[in-house]
């Protein structure tokens, strides 16, 4: 199981006939999160005209959006649409306008929330997370280079490692790789590896290349 969110937020704004879209996207992990976000966006722009949001949370799956105001289907939905495509869930995203004088129309509405939210998706710091073992992995010196040489080849985070009489490594590896790491294993031991799994949970691997 995976999931793609944001480690941070980030905002971003286009114009459009006078008009300025300042979308700001950022992770939250419940309706609670967002609602004080939101606030704190309408504080901060209390003298904007309209703050189209939406949001996707992960642990139940939902999404809800709001046009605030402007016409049925031209500001929430359209956002939604671009975090969907993105594949991001735990975000929120409220896209706060400032009326320039001159009316856009439905077509122009859409398209200017749509790109001020996915430029803010651009300049967001993805993360993808997987479902993941956290293995404890005891060896003697002899095999530690050969391990040195797997591990990586299965995207593999270290976690930490202890040098002494034996060599103790601690990492996490997601969790559909996991069989094929523990079959070079056992073929590298000649039987069943000195392992323990320690835990199960999400880790951040945006940071490592796919394996072959």
């Amino acid at each position: 199981m995976k999931y793609r969110t944001i480690a941070a937020a980030c905002e971003s704004s286009v114009t459009e006939k006078r008009s300025e879209f300042i979308a700001q996207l950022f992770p939250i992990q419940s309706v609670e999160d967002f609602n004080a976000v939101l606030e704190a966006i309408r504080a901060k722009h209390h003298k904007a005209r309209h703050h189209v949001w939406c949001y996707r949370l992960r642990a139940d799956g939902s999404s809800r959006y709001s046009d605030d105001g402007e016409p049925q289907g031209t500001g929430g939905i359209p956002i939604l649409s671009v975090l969907q495509k993105a594949d991001l869930t735990d975000v929120g995203c409220v896209v706060t306008r400032y009326f320039g004088g001159v009316l856009l129309g439905a077509s122009g509405l859409t398209r200017a929330y749509s790109a001020a939210a996915a430029l803010a998706v651009q300049k967001a710091p993805i993360q993808c997370f997987c479902e993941a073992l956290r293995i404890r992995l005891t060896t003697d010196y002899g095999l530690y280079g050969k391990l040195s040489y797997l591990l990586p080849t299965y995207q593999v985070l270290d976690a930490g490692s202890d040098f002494g009489e034996l060599v103790t490594l601690e990492f996490d590896v997601q969790s559909d790789l996991f069989p094929a790491l523990e079959a070079k294993l056992i073929e590298l031991f000649n039987g069943a590896p000195p392992m323990k799994v320690l835990q199960t949970h999400y880790v951040d691997f945006s940071s490592v290349t796919a394996a072959p």
